[in-house]
């Protein structure tokens, strides 16, 4: 199959049965060696009763213990700096990249030469996927420094043989200079920062039609596989918009959307994904969503085995229409446990709210969700915060509380304010703020 429609045509086109073949090996080979080198999983393999030599099949692999962010902070205090779950010799380090912190302690991940360079060509494979060629000027508005994605990406377009801005995140009016001169054609950032890219984009008057930016890929935060986020992404910068996924515990970007805007197509060669009920832990069907875990096949310094993602998506194994074979998560992530609200009995999570705010066109694009104390009841009040795109919210504010009511099952207060009064971001957007009393 001719390079011009896969980075990798014979890996990306894997009969199922021969591609869970490879997985099999793989999985076999990691499990042993963490076994033998890994004083943190031999314990925990020990302890659940399990050893490499019970995988007889990938179904095989419920049976081994789930490794949790806290299981990896605990870890690191105890054997500091980097826990007993390295397997790699110290002269095959290359970089090390903490978690953001967001949800806790930063926990630090080692790639080693070998890592770095498997991160960069499946990065290659998914941005190829949605369209990146060698003639391709792009824009990397993901953040530098100790963020993953953006060193990742920066990598792979070198292997793309593409120009490379190597803006990072911020400096928002200079990412609209770049799009005028030298031209960028593609994208990449968080939903959040490209939204606001936009929005001053309109406010300079600069037409998506007067730029050559043609596509762009978002990921760090859920958001550009939500519908009505998407197409405001895509009518504010004029482009094709695509979903971007990945944890720095296992990879930065190992799961994107291809030109047929499917789902999240997996790097299955690299990744194994399970879907798990998020009581249970026990597997779940195709189609069925529960919580994601990612087990790596060829990690070299830290590989991470049955990673609960905290991440809510469900997996589909049909070919898809693009041709490629590998699983993908349909409909991107559709939530994280950690951010789920529980209010007057209903659950739902921001992205849902996400999905109504910027549905409505009398809206602009930022939002907050308040979680605070009622002072009457003493119980916990919400409130959706939303900016008038005009300053007119007449009308607006009842049908954007039904709309509301009818997506979350339950009827959240909400307040409209001027456009420009809620804080932009160029990084990872924080959409619920906790106001409540502590104590």
């Amino acid at each position: 199959m001719a390079r011009d429609q896969f980075w990798d045509p014979e890996v990306e086109r894997l009969p199922r049965s021969r591609l869970e073949a490879m997985q099999v090996e793989r999985l076999r080979w990691q499990l042993e060696r963490c076994y033998a080198q890994s004083p943190f999983y031999r314990e925990r393999f020990d302890r659940a009763g399990v050893s490499p030599s019970h995988l007889g099949g990938l179904i095989d692999l419920r049976h081994f213990p789930i490794v949790t962010k806290q299981d990896l902070r605990d870890e690191q205090a105890t054997h500091p700096p980097f826990g007993r779950y390295v397997v790699a010799s110290r002269s095959s380090w290359r970089e090390i990249h903490p978690s953001t912190g967001t949800t806790g302690v930063p926990v630090n991940t080692l790639w080693s030469a070998k890592d770095v360079d498997v991160i960069t060509d499946h990065t290659a494979r998914t941005m190829w996927s949605f369209g990146v060629r060698p003639e391709d000027t792009v824009q990397n508005a993901f953040a530098y420094g100790l963020w993953v994605a953006g060193l990742a990406v920066h990598y792979a377009c070198a292997r793309l043989g593409c120009f490379v801005i190597p803006i990072g995140a911020g400096a928002t009016s200079r990412q609209v200079d770049y799009f005028l001169t030298p031209g960028s054609t593609v994208l990449l950032a968080t939903p959040s920062f490209a939204i606001h890219i936009a929005e001053h984009l309109r406010e300079r008057g600069i037409k998506p039609e007067d730029i050559p930016l043609r596509a762009g890929c978002f990921g760090g935060e859920p958001g550009a596989e939500v519908p009505a986020t998407r197409a405001r992404i895509e009518r504010g910068l004029g482009i094709d918009c695509y979903d971007y996924y990945g944890l720095g515990e296992i990879a930065p970007t190992f799961a994107s959307e291809c030109t047929a805007k499917a789902g999240l197509h997996l790097a299955e060669d690299h990744y194994l994904a399970e879907v798990l009920d998020p009581e249970t832990r026990e597997p779940l069907g195709p189609g069925r969503t529960g919580v994601l875990v990612l087990t790596h096949l060829t990690r070299e310094a830290m590989p991470m085995i049955r990673y609960w993602t905290n991440d809510f998506t469900r997996l589909d194994l049909e070919p898809c229409r693009c041709g490629r074979t590998h699983g993908r998560l349909a409909g991107g992530i559709s939530g994280r446990a950690d951010d789920l609200i529980i209010y007057k009995g209903a659950k739902f999570y921001p992205v849902q709210v996400e999905g109504v705010v910027r549905a409505f066109p009398e809206l602009a694009d930022e939002f907050r969700i308040e979680i605070s104390t009622d002072d009457r009841k003493g119980t916990d009040l919400v409130t959706v915060v939303a900016e008038t795109a005009s300053g007119e919210s007449k009308g607006v504010q009842e049908r954007l509380r039904r709309a509301l009511a009818q997506s979350l099952g339950v009827t959240p207060e909400l307040r409209l304010v001027r456009v420009g009064t809620l804080e932009r971001t160029v990084f990872k957007a924080r959409r619920v703020v906790d106001l409540r009393r502590s104590g």
